[in-house]
């Protein structure tokens, strides 16, 4: 190799056929090519808020269980599965772990335990189970279509962050804590005092009332009617005794709970139509720029 005043030149690395630099998990210098290829991995799913969802999951089960007949014990659970849904956000910004499987985990949590919840209302009140049949799929298709079209439309952005020249709305439902924790606390009580009253309000159980008919053939959810039918049939039992008290709930709070909370349930409604809407135009907007792109439609 030839030399200029002495001095051999360094030879030039050869760059890749492409001509340019090779990229290790979409990193483009030396420096993050080492950071990625020697730093620690993480393991998502062991995230302090992931651990909080799972633990949110069993709680969520266990109130299931003890749904039909132990109305206390499940309301308990149930509320303690929803509370935590405010810490697992917590524990993101304190620890920095906030994820896109935590975001997803925790809105699928929240969908499923709301449904399961109507799903048992709609049998307890049935002249009314096609009102929570509605309640169910407008949730799942206001936040599935709310999530989708965050996902396509703002570059992988996180379904709560909405911007305001999109929806005022729903940018101060979920950009302010406070109104998010208050509609979502509100709504879940609702639907627990519709629960709680199912088995303490004659007004809206009639088969709680000692008639000759119902005594008989009674299938209102916790009526002790019919224990026959029950696994634990010895009047004496845990469960007959449990089933005797759950009708001789108070129904003076959750009325008054059911009352208070209901103008929110209704305004959460009105937020989950206001979201599919928006979403809907979101997504079809984009199906516009698609089909402009592909020089659709064609000309004749």
């Amino acid at each position: 190799m030839a030399t200029v005043n002495g001095v051999r030149p360094r030879k030039q690395p050869a760059k890749p056929a492409d001509g340019g630099e090779r990229k290790l998990n979409g990193h483009s210098n030396p420096q993050d090519r080492a950071a990625a290829s020697t730093g620690p991995t993480e393991n998502i799913f062991l995230f302090w808020p992931n651990i909080i969802g799972y633990s949110r999951i069993v709680l969520a089960i266990a109130s299931l269980y003890y749904m039909p007949l132990h109305p206390r014990t499940c309301s308990a659970l149930y509320s303690v599965s929803c509370l935590l849904d405010a810490l697992d956000g917590v524990a993101a910004r304190q620890f920095n772990q906030s994820t896109r499987f935590g975001a997803v985990l925790d809105m699928v949590t929240d969908r499923c335990t709301t449904s399961c919840l109507l799903v048992f209302l709609s049998s307890a009140f049935p002249p009314w189970a096609l009102l929570f049949q509605g309640l169910i799929s407008l949730d799942f298709a206001s936040h599935y279509m709310h999530m989708y079209a965050t996902l396509a439309m703002g570059s992988g952005q996180s379904h709560k962050k909405v911007d305001q020249s999109r929806s005022r709305l729903l940018h101060l439902y979920y950009n302010n804590r406070a109104v998010l924790f208050v509609f979502c606390a509100l709504n879940e009580l609702f639907f627990i005092a519709l629960y709680l009253l199912s088995f303490s309000s004659p007004m809206l159980s009639p088969s709680l009332l000692p008639t000759e008919k119902n005594a008989a053939a009674s299938s209102q959810p916790g009526s002790p009617s019919h224990p026959s039918s029950m696994i634990f049939a010895t009047p004496g039992s845990a469960w007959a005794m449990e089933l005797a008290r759950a009708n001789k709930m108070e129904s003076f709070w959750p009325w008054v709970i059911a009352g208070v909370s209901s103008p929110v349930m209704v305004g959460k409604q009105i937020l989950n139509v206001v979201q599919l809407v928006k979403a809907s135009k979101w997504l079809a907007e984009g199906d516009i720029q698609a089909r402009q792109a592909q020089g659709l439609p064609k000309k004749k």
